[in-house]
């Protein structure tokens, strides 16, 4: 049995690699640019108006004839003599012999005249080409995530298609013999089974959604046949149940004869002891416990940190913050404890139901609560390591 320490070290140390795919910016959102992004275009691409005004040659004088008008779109360059003027809208072609765009209630018009109340300053509310970006400069860099504002930003600069980091492909395998899929009538001896919806879940909150499922019944040929047509298809697989030593576990012993290498078994901490890893090429295997709440909990820890490298976003779990204990703690088991809690601004409460079958209160929990192995008695004001759910 090792550390939780040892278990991430292992994990983030572990060689993995990196795809990339080209998929419409439309699909982008929150993905990690695997190539740095240049500008294809000058943005703006031509000298913009930036308000509703009217386009001058700036001089002594303030009143002109006003000779049209040049909205959004437009592509009429006016010539301008000293004692003219072009109507212009917002986002609207800056005629070239323009210097500055005077908003218009700064004006008053009579007809075809104007006469201006306020002059500003020569090259007031013009938005000159490139501006924003020139032609060639970098746009976005690699390893940038595609927020709602990149999105936007590389549509203007007329980027249909971006290169990202894949996203790994899951495969979820959840045995037992006494589960029953829910919606269908429960018979004595049978649970619900939880664990394929709550990992799925727990993915989709990343952005993995194209997940493969598997439910195999407590016997040693299945499991091996479902864990190896898994391990074909996809860069980790996660197997729910069957990894403890009772005499219906199955799932280690499948796992030695596929050939899958063992990188650790069995981690000091509460609850999720029973916890395994390995890799197999270049795919990735996590034994999670069965009980929901171990599962989600190795999921958070130890699952969630190399999915979110293998999609590029780095070696990044749960956001770790520290905070004020509103409650004392005896932690007589020797274990590195990981408790459902909920995050204040400055200070953390424990919540009941901390059995490692219970869901209830992870329901209405927003951080997992961190108590170290070598921690016995917590009081109330010490500072608690908390890992916070951040989806």
């Amino acid at each position: 049995m090792i550390s939780v320490q040892n278990a991430l070290e292992i994990i983030e140390k572990t060689s993995r690699n990196y795809g990339s795919e080209t998929i419409s910016l439309e699909a982008a959102a929150n993905r990690i640019l695997s190539t740095t992004v240049y500008a294809t275009i000058n943005m703006p691409p031509f000298r913009q108006s930036a308000m509703d005004g009217y386009a001058i040659r700036q001089t002594t004088r303030i009143a002109f004839n006003v000779i049209g008008e040049s909205k959004a779109g437009d592509a009429n360059n006016f010539s301008l003599n000293a004692d003219e003027a072009v109507r212009v809208f917002t986002g609207a072609l800056v005629p070239d012999d323009a210097d500055t765009v005077i908003m218009q209630e700064h004006v008053e018009r009579e007809g075809e005249k104007i006469q201006i109340n306020t002059m500003p300053k020569k090259g007031a509310n013009i938005r000159n080409t490139g501006e924003q970006i020139s032609k060639g400069n970098l746009a976005l860099a690699k390893g940038t995530r595609l927020n709602s504002a990149a999105i936007g930003f590389l549509a203007c600069l007329g980027i249909a298609e971006v290169s990202v980091f894949t996203l790994p492909k899951v495969a979820i395998i959840v045995t037992g013999n006494e589960l029953q899929e829910p919606g269908k009538n429960l018979p004595i001896g049978k649970i619900y089974e939880s664990n394929a919806s709550m990992l799925s879940a727990a993915l989709g909150a990343i952005g993995i959604l194209d997940v493969q499922f598997c439910k195999v019944e407590d016997d040693f040929t299945a499991t091996k046949e479902a864990i190896a047509s898994k391990l074909l298809e996809n860069d980790v697989v996660l197997i729910s149940g069957g990894i403890s030593v009772g005499d219906y576990d199955f799932v280690r012993k499948a796992l030695v004869e596929l050939g899958v290498e063992e990188l650790f078994y069995k981690v000091n901490q509460k609850p999720g002891k029973p916890l395994w890893f390995g890799k197999k090429d270049t795919t990735f295997v996590f034994g999670l416990p069965g009980n929901p709440a171990s599962a989600l909990t190795c999921f958070y820890v130890y699952v969630l940190p190399l999915l979110r490298d293998l999609g590029g976003y780095g070696k990044t779990g749960l956001e770790k913050v520290s905070a004020k204990a509103n409650f004392s703690f005896h932690n007589k088991s020797g274990k590195t404890l990981f408790l459902k809690a909920y995050l204040g601004n400055d200070s953390v409460d424990l919540l009941d139901g901390q059995s490692s079958a219970m869901l209830h209160t992870y329901a209405k929990s927003n951080a997992l609560a961190c108590v170290d192995a070598n921690t016995v008695n917590l009081s109330v004001g010490d500072i608690v390591e908390c890992l916070k759910f951040d989806f």
